[in-house]
């Protein structure tokens, strides 16, 4: 994970990067009430937001961090970190 990501949504503020959820997706949480998840496709003129339940972020998050220790990556732990501190 090189850097935080940090997107603006229109009614909800600052939304945090959680994982990825391929297909070009992503999982964002709101940064202030941490119970709000989206699921945001970036298309280039704009960005698409569905909100999906805690239970899919979070099955989302850990097919991710899967991902992450099967390829040896080496920000696995960062993505455990973001991972417990969102889920836990």
């Amino acid at each position: 994970m090189a850097a935080e990501r940090y997107l603006n949504h229109p009614t909800f503020g600052m939304l945090y990067l959680v994982a990825p959820a391929g297909e070009g997706r992503d999982v964002y949480a709101t940064l202030y009430a941490q119970r709000m998840f989206f699921l945001v496709t970036l298309q280039p003129r704009g960005a698409q937001f569905e909100v999906i339940p805690y239970g899919d972020a979070r099955h989302h998050a850990d097919v991710h961090l899967q991902r992450c220790h099967r390829s040896g990556a080496p920000d696995l732990k960062d993505w455990k970190q973001l991972f417990d501190q969102t889920f836990i």
